[in-house]
C-alpha cells in the first residue's frame, strides 16, 4: 500500500468516530490555513535551505551540515507524536531507510515537540533515523512552515488526552504544516513537497527518487 492508501484509510475511520461539528471546524482550519498563502511562502525547490543545529531525542546537538556533507538527506517536518498521519508517514519512511542509504543520502525528521517526546517518536515507530527537536518551531519559522495550533487541533487532540503545549514544552506553541524537502549536499533544496493540510503527505518513494538523481549527479559534479 502507498502511504496515501494508508492515510486514506485512517482518515475513513477517524471521521466515523468524531463528531460532525468537530469534522467541519477542523476542516475549516484547514481551509483557513490555505488562505493565509503559508504554503507560497515556505521555503520550494531551487532554494537554499536554511542551516540549523538541533537535540536529537538523546539531547546532543545535530546539524543540518552533518548530513549534507557525505551526501542528499530527506528532511521530513512532523508535528509530533500525537499525530496519526506523523506516525505513518514517519513508518513509511523507516520502511525505505535501507534504500536510502544505499544511495548515498539520509534521512532526518524535525517536530516541535520535547527531546523526550521525540524519544517516543522512534520508539512508537520503530524509528532508526534521527528525530529533532524544534523548541518554538523556530526551525520550522525559518523554511516558513510555523502557524499556531489551530483551536479544531486543540479540540481534538484533547478529546484523547493530549496537551499539544505540553508536548512541545511551550506555551501558545507552534506546528509546522506538512512538508518534506529532498536536500543536496549544497543545501539546495531538489524537490519541496508542502501542503497547509495535514492530511496530505509526500510518498516517501518521490523522495527517494529526487535523492538518487542527486546522488547520481555526484559523480558528473566531482569531474567539472
Amino acid at each position: 500500500m502507498t502511504l496515501k492508501q494508508d492515510i486514506d484509510a485512517f482518515v475513513a475511520q477517524a471521521a466515523s468516530r468524531m463528531p460532525t461539528d468537530l469534522v467541519a471546524e477542523v476542516q475549516a482550519s484547514i481551509d483557513d490555513a490555505k488562505r493565509s498563502g503559508i504554503e507560497a511562502r515556505a521555503r520550494k525547490a531551487g532554494d537554499s535551505a536554511p542551516a540549523f543545529t538541533l537535540p536529537n531525542a538523546h539531547g546532543a546537538l545535530v546539524s543540518l551540515a552533518d548530513f549534507v556533507h557525505s551526501g542528499p538527506v530527506i528532511l521530513v517536518f512532523y508535528r509530533g507524536v500525537w499525530c496519526p498521519y506523523c506516525n505513518l508517514e514517519l513508518r513509511a519512511y523507516q520502511q525505505i531507510l535501507g534504500e536510502i542509504r544505499a544511495a548515498g543520502g539520509d534521512l532526518v525528521a524535525i517536530s516541535p515537540q520535547t527531546p523526550d517526546n521525540s524519544l517516543a517518536s522512534i520508539g512508537t515507530n520503530g524509528l532508526e533515523f534521527e528525530v529533532l527537536s524544534d523548541a518554538g518551531a523556530e526551525v520550522a519559522a525559518a523554511f516558513g512552515l510555523a502557524y499556531p495550533v489551530p483551536a479544531a487541533v486543540r479540540r481534538t487532540t484533547a478529546m484523547f488526552g493530549v496537551d499539544i503545549d505540553q508536548v512541545n514544552g511551550a506555551a501558545d506553541s507552534r506546528l509546522p504544516i506538512t512538508a518534506a524537502y529532498v536536500i543536496g549536499m549544497d543545501r539546495r533544496i531538489a524537490l519541496a513537497s508542502v501542503d497547509a493540510d495535514f492530511r496530505v503527505r509526500l510518498e516517501p518513494a518521490e523522495a527517494l527518487a529526487a535523492l538518487r538523481a542527486l546522488s547520481a549527479a555526484r559523480p558528473t559534479l566531482a569531474a567539472e
